[in-house]
């Protein structure tokens, strides 16, 4: 017994000697009633935020895709502004420092000469020419969006002095110009079309899933004669068929549907299943008995079960898109001139001459690169996000 009373004499209570605060009970039962009762799109936002590479991925898009609303305001030189005098010109590398002394963002001024051995102009930069560059001025004149005109520009060349950063064309026109009117184009197939895609997947998709029988039958019979035919041939016979007389707006929609028409199989096949298995949980049977239609049930209730499939889908689409764009217009079977998009440029790079001689031609794969990779980590990231079991 005098054991155990000096055990417990020995025994020190770790009990806090605060006053107890209700208001801390309060608050966390508040941040937990925000997180219970919050909406499917912010716990999405919420998890999204936590994959960074996600979200620079995200911001990486807007700033692309936000690019596509001032590409005239973007870009240094109009895209039809034609240097003569600098036909392959190489890029201008952009300085701070001129001998110690800080300038602020210039170039130099090239002085060039014409090599008759080897048939090729010879720029060397001349330090003595430093031209500043021109921040929120007035340059080249361009139709914003083809309905007024200005000349408002982010980035001009001194006056009488140029900037190349990506260097120019057989024709001297700036290259990093026409990468940034291109990116409206190319940007913009990918998102028209897999919103066809998306209507049709979905729509078809859905349909089968949910009706079976003879509905899900026809669907299936056409999507495997679809997909039974190789992706890239296929391509470029229905590109081959839109008329040469056709204007550039309407070539620019014929593609992009063509794109649609042949994306949407993956995606119905990934929806039929799916909906075969959940039209038969007690959730889909209690709304039938309850009156609700069938395009309710598929949309409010079982369309949301499997939205991270979508999503994934989605996103992995609208690149291959992109490079379905890009493949056939470096076939010379999509867009052609004067429309200009990644592919364009890229089909002007198909000399393997040209690329050995002017090797930054090459240089409107970087975005195509950039955006693929970017649509592919912000699909994981919103694939997790909305994924209901993490």
């Amino acid at each position: 017994m005098n054991s155990q009373r000096n055990s417990e004499a020995n025994t020190k209570h770790y009990t806090s000697t605060a006053k107890f605060d209700p208001l801390s009970v309060e608050k966390l039962s508040a941040e937990q009633e925000k997180y219970f009762f919050a909406s499917r799109h912010q716990l999405m936002w919420w998890k999204l935020k936590r994959h960074k590479l996600a979200v620079f991925s995200g911001l990486i898009l807007l700033i692309m895709y936000a690019s596509t609303l001032v590409s005239e305001l973007v870009s240094p030189y109009n895209l039809h502004t034609r240097n003569t005098e600098y036909i392959y010109a190489p890029p201008q590398r952009v300085h701070l420092f001129h001998e110690g002394a800080f300038i602020g963002p210039f170039v130099y001024g090239y002085d060039y000469y014409l090599d008759m051995e080897n048939l090729k102009r010879e720029y060397t930069p001349n330090l003595e020419k430093v031209h500043p560059l021109r921040f929120l001025c007035q340059g080249d004149e361009y139709q914003f969006w083809g309905i007024f005109d200005a000349n408002f520009h982010f980035v001009c060349p001194a006056e009488d002095a140029t900037f190349f950063v990506f260097g120019t064309d057989r024709l001297g026109r700036d290259v990093f110009s026409r990468i940034v009117y291109g990116a409206r184009i190319s940007l913009l197939i990918g998102l028209g079309g897999i919103i066809v895609s998306l209507f049709l997947g979905l729509l078809l998709g859905g349909l089968a899933g949910y009706y079976g029988g003879w509905v899900d039958s026809v669907v299936q019979r056409t999507i495997e004669i679809i997909r039974s035919f190789p992706e890239l041939p296929l391509w470029m016979a229905l590109s081959a068929i839109l008329p040469v007389t056709w204007s550039p707006i309407l070539v620019f929609f014929g593609i992009t549907i063509i794109l649609a028409l042949l994306d949407w199989t993956g995606l119905a096949r990934a929806v039929r299943s799916k909906l075969l298995a959940l039209r038969e949980e007690d959730y889909c049977t209690a709304a039938k008995l309850m009156g609700a239609k069938p395009s309710r049930i598929i949309s409010k209730h079982l369309l949301p079960g499997f939205s991270s499939h979508i999503i994934a889908s989605a996103t992995l689409s609208i690149p291959g898109m992109i490079l379905g764009e890009t493949a056939l217009s470096f076939l010379g079977l999509g867009l052609r001139p004067p429309i200009t998009s990644w592919g364009v440029l890229l089909n002007e790079a198909q000399n393997i001459n040209v690329i050995a001689l002017y090797p930054w031609l090459i240089l409107p794969v970087l975005p195509v690169v950039v955006i693929i990779l970017a649509f592919n980590f912000f699909g994981d990231g919103l694939r997790d996000a909305a994924d209901p079991y993490k």
